[in-house]
């Protein structure tokens, strides 16, 4: 009787044993699967921008840059033809800036300006001059940092979204917490390339120009306003000599009447 009831027992706890063992085998198959199929979902993504890539016609995506360097004989009346043809081409000035130095004006003026007028823009700001001091265009090709960021951007927003259906499925709080942790890394990386993008994306579609252009000052010219200058400057330091009078009146009062009281002293001595 006792020996059939061990035996029972024995066959009882190996069949809990042998449902357990098997429980885990199928569990831990299931997360091997299921991180298998998120590494295949992976790489189908980062496979797809190169396929889509060689299967539609690439636009190119060029960043066009220019700086030109003239002189002028009327400074106000080239400022004036610039900035017309800022506002004909629907450009904006991102930058302006007056300087003077000793015979010379000038004014260097950023432009930013839709890519496809960058060249009329150029032509109409510039109608007139004969002879640049200096002239440079330059047109860099960005075509492919353009789809690498595109790709990138695809690939981490997939996975993204993976992430979150996964956290739906997390049994428990360290799960959750992990999940969290990496989308958090996830999003963080989006962001910043998403911040490239846009910066390359603003780059191609307006292109920048710089136009420096001055005005030489004759040499009686420069000699009339230095006068006019040191004339000021004169006036200027006459105003503050009176200024530091006025600071000191009661020491000059006395020092006059001191030197009337030496005199009065002398004259009655004699």
């Amino acid at each position: 009787m006792n020996t059939s009831l061990n035996k029972n027992t024995a066959v009882r706890y190996g069949t809990k044993y042998f449902a357990l063992l098997l429980l885990c085998i199928i569990t831990s198959c299931s997360q091997n699967q299921e991180g298998a199929n998120i590494e295949m979902a992976a790489d189908e993504v980062m496979a797809s921008p190169s396929e889509q890539r060689a299967a539609v016609a690439v636009e190119r995506k060029l960043i066009k840059e220019g700086r030109v360097e003239f002189e002028t004989g009327d400074i106000s009346s080239a400022r004036k033809s610039i900035f017309k043809a800022v506002e004909t081409y629907e450009a904006y000035v991102s930058s302006d800036q007056e300087f003077k130095y000793s015979g010379r004006r000038s004014n260097t003026v950023v432009i930013r300006v839709p890519a496809t007028n960058f060249d009329d823009l150029l032509k109409d700001a510039t109608h007139g001059v004969d002879k640049f001091d200096s002239k440079e265009i330059n047109v860099r090709d960005v075509t492919e940092e353009f789809l690498d960021v595109q790709a990138r951007l695809k690939t981490k927003k997939e996975l993204e979204g993976r992430y979150l259906e996964l956290i739906k499925q997390a049994k428990n709080v360290t799960e959750i917490l992990e999940i969290e942790r990496q989308t958090g890394q996830l999003r963080s990386d989006i962001e910043s390339i998403e911040g490239r993008l846009k910066y390359l994306e603003n780059k191609v579609s307006f292109a920048t120009l710089t136009i420096t252009f001055y005005e030489t000052i004759p040499d009686k010219i420069a000699f009339g306003q230095k006068f006019k200058s040191g004339f000021k400057s004169g006036w200027e330091n006459l105003i503050w000599f009176f200024v530091a009078l006025t600071n000191v009146w009661p020491f000059i009062l006395l020092a006059i009447g001191l030197l009337i009281g030496i005199r009065i002293y002398r004259k009655k001595r004699k």
